[in-house]
């Protein structure tokens, strides 16, 4: 990110012209000493002359001031991860004001504002006081509001709304989550397999498959997240409950899940635990909270998204995603985060007295 700063451009745009202070100063009607004070930043042009120094150099105002009212992806990327290292290292007050500050100044750099709503809502619990817990997803729901009415970018709006309706949902507003959520469940049409058809018919084959797998791995991830809230569903229905259980396991096993997305597995898992739990089937609540350890325990981490021998065509795609191949949160939060799941989980109190439940804990604790 560049910050304001009309010396710099001032000094930089003169020399290109190749003429001296004293001609500028000639030009504008000012000062030899006024000219120097601007591009040594001791002061500052009146603003009525802006549109005259703009106009002798050929450049807009924001050119002028060297001003970006837009950031890059890689710049919102690397922006990102910075502020989500931040939450670990500083004051939390802080950093919401440093993200505050952030957004005054791209406050019309739509993509970037998306992400600072995804650093409130990922960040929300960090907060310590429920309050502050609520008042950080509210203002996250504004921002995804404000850019679902004023972004001219379809894709980005249909991910503010999507956002906007899971802050309604975190805030026990299902009623607006409704409506904003109105008829998206009907089918949609599938652009993966256009795409692909495009691309094989100019004979671009290596980009006719990456966008079909593409596809392909974006279906069965939302099936896997879609499973976590199936489980929960159909805890009073122990045959149905078993049959989700066994029919998630085997898409995991058919395509390698857990070893290319281990996060996506980790929710199954806890879901699962929860369920077994809940029927009363600690050993396989066991079963499940074990596997969700070795997992945690025996993966690379941080977890990063990677393709794997039948999805051969994902790597560069996953570079290209908005957040790259890393994680929404610092690996220090999210450790956190896994550790809570099953410590601080109310679900698993019946356990805290079983030498196996605590023989997971001890190593979880241990490992993370």
């Amino acid at each position: 990110m560049k910050e304001i700063n009309i010396g710099t451009v001032l000094l930089n745009k003169r020399r290109e012209k190749g003429i001296t202070q004293d001609e500028l100063a000639n030009y504008i009607g000012v000062s030899k000493a006024a000219i120097s004070k601007w591009e040594t930043a001791q002061s500052y042009p009146d603003i009525t002359l802006l549109p005259i120094l703009a106009a002798y150099f050929n450049i807009s105002l924001d050119e002028l001031m060297g001003y970006e009212p837009q950031m890059t992806k890689e710049d919102i990327k690397t922006l990102y991860n910075k502020i989500c290292e931040e939450f670990v290292s500083n004051e939390f007050d802080n950093v919401i004001e440093h993200c505050h500050q952030i957004m005054k100044k791209y406050y019309a750099c739509f993509p970037l504002l998306l992400h600072i709503g995804l650093l409130f809502v990922n960040h929300s619990m960090l907060a310590g006081v429920q309050e502050k817990t609520k008042a950080l997803n509210e203002e996250a729901k504004e921002l995804f509001h404000r850019i679902q009415i004023e972004c001219d970018d379809v894709n980005l709006a249909k991910q503010a709304n999507h956002l906007e309706a899971f802050c309604c949902i975190m805030l026990n507003d299902p009623k607006t989550a409704l409506v904003l959520l109105e008829n998206t469940d009907k089918p949609q049409m599938n652009n993966g397999v256009l795409l692909s058809s495009a691309y094989q018919m100019i004979g671009q084959m290596d980009k006719a498959k990456t966008a079909i797998q593409v596809d392909v791995y974006q279906n069965i991830i939302n099936t896997f997240c879609s499973f976590s809230s199936l489980l929960m569903l159909y805890v009073d229905d122990e045959v149905k409950f078993q049959d989700c259980i066994d029919r998630v396991f085997a898409l995991d096993k058919a395509f390698e899940i857990r070893n290319m997305h281990p996060g996506t597995v980790l929710p199954i898992l806890l879901a699962g635990a929860q369920g077994y739990t809940m029927q009363g089937h600690l050993d396989k609540a066991l079963d499940m909270l074990q596997l969700y350890t070795e997992i945690i325990t025996t993966s690379t981490f941080p977890f990063t998204l990677h393709g794997n021998e039948f999805f051969d065509k994902l790597d560069d795609w996953f570079k290209d995603l908005d957040l790259g191949t890393g994680m929404p949160r610092s690996k220090e939060v999210v450790k956190q985060s896994m550790l809570d799941a099953v410590c601080e989980n109310p679900i698993f109190a019946q356990l805290n007295e079983n030498s196996r439940f605590n023989s997971i804990v001890e190593k979880l604790k241990r490992k993370l």
